[in-house]
């Protein structure tokens, strides 16, 4: 039962979300939810790199931009790609681009050197081609200041020839090595090295459901080590909070059938805490929150609060035991909601109600995991295109 909430949305309908994300900067920094595939952390600068080597102007650059993002999943569909590529549905009317998803990571991978947003970026293209200009003057004058700004790491692998006619999604063996070297440099907010560069290196297995069941996590360094353990531990006990949410909405619709269903799951979910109550007790909930904090997260004083009262349910057996029926936990559950939405909660808004499709937010929290492993397996595979 609870492999059937584990594959729907992970919405945030409990606002926990800054610790959510915390935690996954820390273990898979540069990732977000919408990548997809690896190759993309080229793709992106190579896009760039040939509009800057052309010397498309401000008034263009965005067009053109959009243009060849657009050409790129046009040659990845006939290079007879599909999973994973960007714009394979929408077609020219995406919303989201590549270049937009990848942004961050980008910076934050080191490989998009130019400070800024993307708008930002765009805006100073002009200054850019006047700067490149300037130095190849001081250069051939034979002039020392010829130092010129860099938007893009210098040691980006050169894009394929015809690029991108021909594009595919398989890294070639140099490029998952360059990605291996800058995911290694990552920054993280701890300063310490993250899981992704741990098992970038490591080259493991990606076939796991969360990170902390990879059979490489037991020789992670041991600051990895208690990343997991806590991150493990919130997974677990937050998701009781999210089953019954889901359950008083079962109840408050008069849908009898997922009222059962997420009666069986909450058992489920009571179950597996109770296999895990001897860890879970010694759990360091006072550590955990230094985590949050070492992180830069900034949590406000009512989502602590909540986090914390709900916890005291989760890991307290006799209250854990009757949860379904626990006035206490479900006026918790009711309060969180009315604070995060107002008039918009639906445990007191019939209208917002009836835009419940019987599941929110009843994924399990995976910090991202899904998202890694897809990167890795893409670099694992590149890897192993050179043995």
């Amino acid at each position: 039962m609870l492999d059937l909430f584990r594959e729907r949305d992970t919405r945030d309908e409990l606002g926990i979300g800054v610790i959510r994300d915390a935690f996954a900067d820390l273990l898979f920094p540069g990732t977000t939810t919408i990548q997809t595939r690896a190759r993309y952390f080229l793709f992106v600068p190579w896009i760039y790199l040939n509009l800057e080597q052309k010397r498309v102007p401000v008034a263009r650059f965005e067009i053109r931009l959009r243009q060849d993002e657009n050409y790129l999943a046009r040659c990845l569909l006939a290079s007879g790609e599909s999973d994973g590529v960007i714009g394979r549905v929408a077609g020219d009317k995406l919303q989201r681009t590549p270049s937009n998803i990848y942004w961050l990571g980008l910076h934050s991978w080191g490989i998009r050197l130019f400070p800024g947003g993307q708008a930002e970026y765009h805006r100073s293209i002009d200054s850019f081609h006047a700067s490149i200009s300037r130095a190849l003057a001081a250069r051939e004058e034979h002039s020392e200041d010829f130092a010129v700004r860099r938007n893009w790491h210098g040691g980006v692998p050169k894009a394929p020839e015809g690029f991108p006619a021909g594009a595919t999604l398989a890294l070639a063996p140099e490029e998952a090595r360059y990605l291996c070297e800058r995911i290694a440099a990552a920054e993280t907010t701890s300063g310490q090295e993250s899981m992704l560069a741990y098992l970038a290196r490591a080259a493991g297995p990606t076939e796991c459901e969360f990170a902390w069941m990879h059979p490489l996590a037991p020789a992670a360094p041991p600051h990895i080590r208690r990343w997991l353990d806590h991150m493990r531990g919130f997974s677990e006990t937050i998701h009781g909070g999210a089953l019954l949410y889901n359950l008083m909405l079962a109840r408050l619709d008069r849908r009898e059938q997922l009222t059962e269903q997420y009666e069986e799951a909450l058992l489920d979910w009571r179950q597996m805490i109770d296999e895990r109550e001897e860890e879970l007790a010694g759990w360091d909930r006072g550590d955990f929150w230094r985590l949050v904090g070492e992180s830069g997260a900034v949590v406000s004083r009512w989502t602590r609060e909540f986090v914390d009262a709900w916890l005291g349910i989760a890991l307290e057996p006799a209250r854990r035991a009757r949860l379904t029926d626990d006035l206490g936990a479900q006026r918790l559950i009711e309060q969180r909601e009315r604070r995060l939405k107002r008039g918009r909660a639906r445990l007191v808004s019939k209208r917002a109600l009836e835009s419940w499709s019987g599941y929110s937010g009843t994924g399990r929290l995976a910090f991202r995991w899904s998202v890694a492993s897809r990167l890795l397996g893409d670099i694992y595979a590149g890897l192993g295109a050179d043995a």
